[in-house]
C-alpha cells in the first residue's frame, strides 16, 4: 500500500549520519560520538533512596495522573530560584514542566510558529532542536556562529523582513561547538529581537557544567520586555533517563504551552518530577553540581592533552570553559565525510560528522563533533591515538 504522509512529515528523512553511527553498536568502537553525562556523575544511591521512600511514603502521588503545568512544589521551588537570579518575574513569567527541554523548545515552536514563518539559529546548532522546528515546517535561517555569538549583521538582515518569530540559542558551551555566547554578544541578540519584535528560545542545558572563567548573565536575566524563553534540563545535572525539563516564559505563552502539552503527554512523569524535587530540597545540589564540574573539567583536560599529541597540526579545536563537547576542524580542502567514515570503519572510532548540525546535511563544513564525557578515561586515550593515526595519515604531521 502507498501511504500518504502528512506535509508535517513528508519531508523529513533518515540521516545519512545514521549509516556512521550504526557502527558505534560494534563493541570493539570507542565511540566518541555520543552527548551523554559520565555514567560516574550519575548519583545513584541517592535516587535509590529517593525512590523508596516515594513509593513507602505516598506511592499514590508517584502513580496518579497530576496537572499538566507539573508538579507544584517542583515549579514553585525551581520559580524561586530563578527569580533568585533574575531569571523569573513573578508578575510577567509563569513555568511549565516538561519531558526534557526537547519538548519544552518543540511545544514553543508549535504555539508561536506558522509553517514558513522564520526561525533563526545558529549555525550549526543542536540537531535535537533543529528536527523539531523542521517538524513544523518553519524556514530555518542557519546564523554564522562565531567565536563570540552569532553575527548580529546576518541575524539583523533576517529580522527586518519581518517574519522571524524565533530567535534559538544555546549560549553556554553551545552544542555541537562549545563555544560560549559573550555579554555583548548576548545584549546585542536582545536588543534586535526588541527591534523587530521576535522572541528569543535560550536553550541553557550546560551552564551548570562550567568548569573555566566566569560565568555569563543568562539573556532571560536581562528580559523587561516578555521576549525571552528560558528552557532548562535536569538531564545534564541530575539523570537523561528521568525525562524533566522546564521552561518559563511569559505568561500568555504558557498558558499555551500547556493547552498542547495536554494534547502531547498530558503531563511529565509525576515520580521523577517528585524525584527531581527532593533531590533538590534533600540533597547538597551545590556539592553535587562541583563534582560534575570536576569530573568534566578533568576528562574534557584529558581528551585535550590527547589531541595536542596525537592529531595533525593541520586540525584545529576550540577549547571548552564547560559543557560536554570539542569541535574540531579538518583543513578546508579535505573531505570531511570520509575523515569520520574512515574512522569509524578502519580505526574503530566513532565521530560525529559536522554535517549533523548544519540547518541542511547538504551545508559545506569540514568540522566534526567529539565528546568526552561518556567514554572511559582508557577509551578518551586510546580513540584520540587512533584518531590521531588516521589524520596524520591523511594530512601529515
Amino acid at each position: 500500500m502507498n501511504y500518504n504522509f502528512s506535509e508535517k512529515v513528508s519531508h523529513l528523512q533518515a540521516s545519512a549520519i545514521r549509516e556512521i553511527l550504526k557502527f558505534t553498536s560494534d563493541p570493539e568502537v570507542i565511540s566518541l560520538a555520543a552527548g551523554n553525562p559520565a555514567p560516574e556523575a550519575f548519583p545513584v544511591e541517592d535516587v535509590k533512596r529517593i525512590s523508596q521512600e516515594i513509593f513507602m511514603e505516598d506511592p499514590i502521588l508517584a502513580l496518579q495522573y497530576n496537572i499538566s503545568e507539573g508538579y507544584a512544589p517542583l515549579r514553585a521551588l525551581l520559580k524561586e530560584k530563578l527569580e533568585k537570579k533574575g531569571e523569573f518575574d513573578p508578575e510577567r513569567d509563569d513555568l511549565i514542566i516538561t519531558s526534557g527541554a526537547q519538548q519544552a523548545n518543540a511545544l514553543i515552536t508549535k504555539v508561536l510558529c506558522d509553517p514558513g514563518d522564520i526561525l533563526c539559529c545558529e549555525a550549526p546548532s543542536f540537531i535535537g532542536s533543529l528536527n523539531a522546528f523542521k517538524s513544523y515546517n518553519v524556514e530555518l535561517r542557519g546564523i554564522t556562529l562565531c567565536e563570540d555569538g552569532v553575527d548580529l549583521v546576518e541575524l539583523e538582515e533576517a529580522l527586518i523582513t519581518g517574519r522571524v518569530k524565533l530567535i534559538y540559542l544555546i549560549p553556554n558551551f553551545q552544542n555541537p561547538t562549545g563555544r560560549t555566547t559573550s555579554l555583548e554578544k548576548r545584549k546585542g541578540v536582545y536588543e534586535l529581537a526588541k527591534k523587530y519584535g521576535a522572541v528569543i528560545l535560550e536553550d541553557n542545558p550546560y551552564g551548570d557544567l562550567r568548569f573555566e572563567g566566569e560565568p555569563v548573565p543568562s539573556i532571560k536575566s536581562m528580559d523587561k520586555d516578555g521576549i525571552v524563553a528560558y528552557s532548562r534540563t535536569f538531564s545534564k545535572v541530575l539523570a537523561p533517563g528521568i525525562r524533566v525539563g522546564y521552561i518559563s516564559a511569559p505568561k500568555e505563552i504558557i498558558n499555551k504551552m500547556v493547552i498542547c502539552k495536554q494534547v502531547d503527554d498530558v503531563h511529565t512523569n509525576i515520580w521523577a518530577q517528585v524525584l527531581a524535587y527532593r533531590f533538590l530540597t534533600e540533597c547538597d545540589m551545590d556539592k553535587h553540581i562541583e563534582g560534575l564540574q570536576k569530573i568534566y573539567k578533568h576528562k574534557c583536560g584529558l581528551m585535550i592533552d590527547s589531541i595536542e599529541k596525537n592529531f595533525s597540526g593541520s586540525i584545529s579545536y576550540i577549547k571548552p570553559q564547560g559543557g560536554l563537547f570539542i569541535w574540531c576542524t579538518l583543513p578546508e580542502d579535505c573531505d570531511m565525510m570520509s575523515f569520520c567514515s574512515r574512522a569509524v570503519q578502519e580505526y574503530k572510532v566513532a565521530v560525529v560528522p559536522g554535517s549533523a548540525f548544519m540547518i541542511s546535511e547538504s551545508d559545506m563544513t569540514s568540522s566534526f563533533r567529539l565528546n568526552f564525557s561518556t567514554p572511559s578515561d582508557d577509551q578518551l586515550i586510546a580513540g584520540c591515538e587512533k584518531l590521531g593515526r588516521l589524520s596524520k595519515e591523511m594530512f601529515g604531521d
